[in-house]
């Protein structure tokens, strides 16, 4: 049976291509899911973006019973805010890795602090698109 896997982001990523393409990159989101469902063609991916901190906790709660294999969170800009996130992390079975595509710990102070990564089984951050391949294959290994 095909690993089951969420790939899950947060606010702001739907804009991906054209927001800040600094520290971004140029890639649209469709665009990143597109190359990851290609990567691991074995993979049954659910891809989720929601700009809405509630939609995120609902979607990890579906996750608890569809997504067995694991979670590719990109929590965004809840990263830093979000005890509710943490907890819907803390609250699911399966392993949650957090990503980011910029170095936040490179950035401003307050980006430096995740509520989210002492929930996940790890954290990959600043290594662009590459993160969510990499946040995968630990999935698919572990």
């Amino acid at each position: 049976m095909a690993a089951t896997l969420l790939v899950l982001n947060g606010p702001n990523l739907n804009l991906l291509g054209t927001r800040e393409p600094g520290p971004y990159g140029t890639a649209p989101l469709d665009a990143i899911e597109s190359d990851l469902a290609d990567a691991f063609p074995a993979v049954a991916f659910s891809f989720r973006q929601s700009n809405g901190e509630g939609a995120l906790v609902d979607h990890l709660h579906t996750a608890h019973e569809q997504a067995r294999g694991g979670v590719v969170f990109n929590p965004g800009g809840y990263t830093h805010t979000s005890v509710a996130l943490r907890d819907a992390v803390a609250a699911i079975d399966p392993p949650v890795v957090e990503v980011h595509l910029s170095n936040v710990h490179a950035r401003e102070d307050f980006r430096r602090t995740s509520r989210i990564a002492p929930a996940c089984v790890g954290q990959i951050t600043g290594l662009g698109a590459t993160g969510y391949h990499l946040a995968t294959r630990y999935l698919l290994d572990a």
